[in-house]
């Protein structure tokens, strides 16, 4: 079973066109462009080139597979810069967010301080009086050491 070509230029590449054949192509002017293409090439003499141009392209592709495999994965200065960019300017904002998010937990606290000695009652007058005494017997004792001194 033959398989039609998909391309309808293809039969035009692959072989002389008969003369019905050609007569069909004038109605459509692109493939009638392509056959004149493909007459002009076809009557152009081949290219002179060395005996061993197969086997210099093959080892030619063979080295620059070599190659890739070998070097692997390179610093290319073109991909990387950018991503340092952007990586750079994702860690400066995740700074700003975090400092100001420790700013506004700080403020926070400081609120509910500031809530929590409002709402607690002032102390009394007499409280206040004795607030010498108070703070002296919070402190801690200190032993006296003339006062060691002159016992012994």
């Amino acid at each position: 079973m033959k398989e039609q070509p998909t391309d309808p230029r293809e039969p035009l590449w692959r072989r002389k066109l008969s003369a019905p054949e050609r007569a069909a192509l004038r109605a459509q002017p692109e493939l009638e462009l392509e056959a004149r293409l493909t007459d002009a090439l076809a009557k152009m003499p081949d290219a002179p080139v060395a005996s061993n141009f197969t086997a210099r392209v093959l080892e030619a592709v063979e080295l620059e597979e070599l190659q890739a495999a070998r070097s692997g994965w390179r610093w290319d200065w073109r991909l990387l810069l950018p991503r340092m960019a952007v990586a750079a300017a994702i860690l400066v904002f995740t700074g700003i967010g975090l400092q100001r998010h420790e700013v506004y937990a700080r403020r926070a606290e400081l609120a509910k301080n500031l809530a929590t000695v409002a709402s607690t009652p002032a102390p009394s007058l007499d409280a206040l009086e004795n607030l010498d005494a108070i703070q002296r017997m919070s402190q801690p004792v200190h032993a006296d050491g003339e006062l060691l001194a002159a016992l012994q």
